[in-house]
């Protein structure tokens, strides 16, 4: 018999939030096939017939039909003309029954390989959904023009149709390809072609993919210090070894990267603005890198993350435009320059790295979506890309200004900012002895993002402090959080 509680589980399943997005069939038909598994509803049972269930539960006879349908056709009942539903002989669940548990249990350990356990030890990297101040390298979304983004790719689904909702190649379309290269010969003295490019999700992926690709797990490879804590997550992630090389005013010190004994196949850096620093490396520093390189067949990773905003004279040309030798892998990304959620990102590659690459990345996600790939191509073919950046970088330089300002007002006793030539961030030096860890612990509190610059560090940290971004913060935002942190200086000190 089909009693009182199983009729009140069905109804209490057209009910739950987890089954709203189905129909009324699928929801009666999910519930019925759980009591089925469960064992509630053993086997020979007999089921209520359709218009009697229709009834208790207020839907058409036409709605349990389709659910005692479709549970005879997975095999779940059986259906007799005359006779009526009944359940069929399906092998039950062995799982526990649910009991209220008057204690926290504890969760059973499972095992990872040492790869995931590393993964997992080092926490990836997050990006906040909302924005708080003074998180890094977020940029202001609120002032990009949405109604010409929609209203080019609606222009891209009229002449794409359904093409547009396609697998797209996994180098990426040839439409946004050539937009790029001819963004970056102009804008970074690039030397990049269609065929070079390879279309991404993000800059992490290109990352990813360098260490997979050009290293074994054990190689070390040389890298800023500090530097990027995304690139050194997935370099470790790869189980590589970075030798970190110091950086001064100038970039990296290439001099004590060729002195280096370690024997390696790869330096990672970021020469426009450097991170967390802000430092250009010299042009000096990158034809001897470049030099470097070649000697050794080793790989130059530039990490080109945010150099349309440069707000001091022009920016020096990428170290990929000044190879003559193909050693130097150039990685860009739009999802700072136009928005986070366009997820797209890129790489000018070595001629020779263009298949590996590609392959590697069908692997991973396969290719990028054709429409934003396509809408963003229109966005930089037509100007608008071009345009939106220098707007932006305005209102980024004005907003430097402002941060560095209202750092000099209020924490003077405490802080001293380096504003940098370019780039979303500003370090900020301690100058105190109230301890960088706790400012932070207060500050999240308060809802204020701090990035603490010793994080930012392979080795002994030689500066503390912290790392305010400022792209998407306005002016009264990042006075309100200032105020905020004074509070906290003032209220920590001995």
């Amino acid at each position: 018999m089909f009693k009182h509680s199983q009729l009140e589980s069905v109804k209490a399943a057209l009910l739950h939030p987890s089954y709203a997005k189905y129909p009324l069939y699928l929801r009666i038909q999910r519930a019925l096939r759980q009591l089925i598994l469960d064992g509630a509803l053993p086997a020979s049972n007999p089921l209520p017939a359709s218009r009697a269930l229709a009834l208790s539960l207020n839907v058409s006879r036409d709605t349990v039909e389709n659910a005692y349908s479709l549970l005879h056709a997975e095999g779940y009942i059986e259906r007799q003309v005359g006779s009526g539903s009944f359940v069929a002989e399906v092998p039950q669940l062995h799982k526990p029954k649910c009991k209220i548990a008057t204690q926290p249990k504890e969760q059973p350990v499972i095992q990872l390989s040492k790869r995931g356990q590393g993964m997992l030890n080092n926490k990836g990297v997050r990006e906040a959904l909302t924005p708080r101040p003074f998180a890094p390298g977020i940029p202001e979304t609120h002032l990009f023009p949405l109604p010409l983004w929609e209203r080019l790719g609606r222009q891209v689904i009229r002449e794409y149709q359904f093409k547009a909702l396609q697998h797209s190649d996994p180098q990426g379309t040839k439409e946004l390809r050539h937009a790029i290269a001819h963004y970056v010969n102009l804008e970074r003295g690039a030397h990049a072609t269609a065929e070079r490019i390879l279309i991404l999700t993000s800059s992490q992926q290109a990352i990813a993919l360098c260490a997979h690709l050009l290293l074994d797990a054990g190689d070390h490879i040389f890298t800023e210090n500090p530097m990027y804590q995304g690139a050194r997550k997935a370099f470790k992630a790869a189980g590589l070894i970075p030798v970190p090389i110091p950086v001064d005013q100038h970039g990296i010190r290439v001099d004590l990267l060729k002195q280096h004994p370690t024997p390696v196949k790869a330096v990672s850096l970021t020469p426009s603005h450097q991170y967390p620093t802000g430092a250009t490396l010299s042009l000096e520093r990158r034809l001897e890198l470049i030099e470097w390189a070649e000697h050794n067949q080793a790989w130059i990773i530039e990490d080109d993350y945010d150099s349309e905003f440069h707000y001091a004279g022009k920016p020096t040309a990428c170290v990929q435009g000044l190879d003559p030798y193909q050693r130097t892998i150039y990685i860009g990304t739009f999802t700072k320059s136009v928005f986070p959620g366009v997820r797209i990102g890129y790489m000018i590659l070595p001629t020779q790295l263009v298949a590996p690459m590609t392959t590697a990345r069908t692997l991973q996600d396969g290719h990028t979506a054709a429409i934003s790939q396509l809408t963003l191509a229109r966005f930089i073919e037509n100007g608008h890309f071009g345009a939106y950046i220098r707007q932006m970088r305005q209102v980024y330089a004005k907003r430097l200004i402002t941060l560095e300002q209202l750092v000099r007002a209020h924490l003077k006793d405490f802080l001293e900012p380096l504003p940098p030539l370019g780039g979303m961030q500003m370090p900020c030096v301690l100058i105190c002895g109230i301890s960088e860890k706790v400012v932070i612990e207060h500050a999240k509190q308060k809802g204020i993002a701090l990035t603490g610059l010793s994080s930012l560090y392979i080795t002994t940290p030689t500066q503390t402090g912290f790392l305010l971004g400022f792209a998407a913060y306005t002016e009264r935002e990042m006075e309100l959080a200032i105020r905020v942190i004074k509070k906290i200086f003032i209220d920590n000190m001995d």
